[in-house]
């Protein structure tokens, strides 16, 4: 644990009541999925904990940094940039307020020249998740339910954080239906990638038109679109980050969470406790990081023995039997 000259918490200025600050990614509240899912975890904190709280919806590029500094400067206990496109951001401000404490969620990790993992400022908390096993869960649940043996995926930028999602999901589609034909289709290659439900319709109703009938997208609110071809063409998909399922009711087969949400409330909590640290954390099945949703309102969706059978693949990923790759290897 990091300390303030004198023995006081990081993140807790003297004489103050911490404070929680939160920037939003790109996309902003509202997307129903990412953001959203930050926003729960804010609430929280601030209904549960009792911790002031203020968030941000910052433009494009330096916005990003100048509303970090600004809660920095403005005595913030705990400063949470949602999004890799922070990293770089969340960095430099940390270096310039030793003495707060910083978390950014879906950090991308950084290698030096003779590649070793370059760790962030001690007072930033990297909050990574293994969505490769999430996304190889709704695979597998895909595999089980697809009846034209085609399954389609969406992301939104094509980096290699959103390629994870789709290397998750191949296997697990792989896993139970070896002879599926897998379509993946990227909206863009640049942020504006996950705000764009209007691509993600396009390239949803193609992928519908070519025979796909399960749609799996990580792609923000560019994926309502994708939501909305399912619905027009009678078929299903399946959410991201967030339960989605109110989106298209009927018509969402499950969708891979993240526990976005519970990692903000966490850090809070730790700065509130004094007990907040530094460095990388790793969240996946075995840390409840992500998961799947089955519950009353998709029951009806899922086809006979799936939940135990995707439930036990869950289980065989967290005792390492299974390993999910995080790159694609598309089959020739």
């Amino acid at each position: 644990m990091l300390a303030w000259p004198g023995g006081r918490s990081l993140g807790q200025a003297p004489g103050s009541a911490p404070r929680v600050g939160l920037v939003f990614d790109v996309g902003g509240r509202g997307d129903k999925s990412f953001n959203d899912a930050a926003f729960r975890g804010l609430m929280r904190v601030r209904d549960e904990l009792h911790m002031p709280v203020e968030y941000i919806e910052p433009g494009e590029g330096a916005d990003r940094e100048s509303a970090l500094r600004m809660l920095a400067a403005e005595g913030f206990s705990l400063v949470v940039g949602v999004g890799f496109i922070f990293t770089d951001d969340v960095n430099n401000v940390a270096v310039d307020y030793p003495h707060t404490a910083f978390a950014c969620v879906d950090y991308a990790l950084q290698t030096g020249p003779d590649g070793a993992v370059v760790p962030p400022p001690a007072n930033v908390v990297a909050l990574k998740f293994r969505e490769e096993e999430g996304s190889y869960l709704v695979g597998a649940l895909a595999g089980l339910s697809t009846k034209t043996h085609a399954v389609g995926f969406v992301g939104g930028m094509d980096i290699p954080l959103i390629r994870k999602f789709e290397a998750g999901y191949r296997a697990g589609v792989a896993r139970t239906c070896p002879d599926c034909r897998m379509t993946a289709q990227y909206a863009g290659v640049t942020g504006a990638a996950f705000k764009d439900p209007g691509k993600g319709k396009e390239l949803g109703l193609g992928q519908y038109g070519s025979g796909v009938d399960i749609i799996f997208h990580a792609s923000g609110s560019t994926g309502l679109g994708v939501f909305e071809a399912a619905r027009e063409t009678g078929h299903l998909a399946i959410g991201v980050d967030s339960d989605q399922y109110d989106e298209a009711p009927g018509h969402i087969l499950t969708s891979m969470v993240k526990g976005v949400d519970v990692s903000v409330y966490d850090v809070a909590k730790e700065v509130l406790d004094g007990h907040f640290s530094g460095g990388i954390r790793s969240l996946g099945l075995a840390e409840d990081g992500v998961a799947w949703v089955h519950d009353e309102h998709n029951a009806a969706l899922l086809p006979t023995g799936a939940v135990a059978q995707v439930d036990a693949l869950a289980e065989a990923i967290k005792r390492g039997e299974v390993t999910v790759p995080t790159t694609v290897e598309v089959p020739k």
